[in-house]
């Protein structure tokens, strides 16, 4: 009996102090990136290069990003801006100022648009 309970203030204990985004989202996310032609065209962003139309996976910061490419006729800089993970907002509820400090330190509660289009010329 004693040992049951040991084990449940154990695991409350460290739900309390772990936030909800930093549990129940990843630390990347993943954006649809297509272009306005559909044409193909790499894209580089945090220094690794993808292809699009396709996903993009950036790993979660409290900065915004953007995505470079090179194409011919198209535009240059497209910017990924970061919002508050919906998460976070129930950790605020739930786990209070111990949950979502664990969140903001861990950069899990912010994420980008799920999907960006760049700009390109017929």
């Amino acid at each position: 009996m004693k040992k049951a309970v040991i084990t449940s203030i154990a695991m409350a204990t460290s739900l309390l102090a772990s936030g909800c985004a930093t549990i129940l989202t990843e630390d990347e996310h993943k954006i649809n990136v297509s272009t306005s032609t559909g044409q193909e065209v790499t894209v580089q962003v945090d220094g690794k290069s993808f292809q699009a139309p396709g996903i993009v996976s950036v790993k979660k910061e409290k900065n915004d990003k953007v995505l470079v490419t090179d194409a011919e006729g198209c535009t240059k800089q497209t910017n990924l801006n970061k919002e508050v993970e919906p998460t976070f907002f129930v950790n605020i509820l739930s786990g209070g100022a111990f949950g979502s400090t664990t969140d903001y330190a861990s950069d899990k509660m912010w994420k980008y648009q799920d999907s960006v289009t760049i700009t390109c010329k017929q």
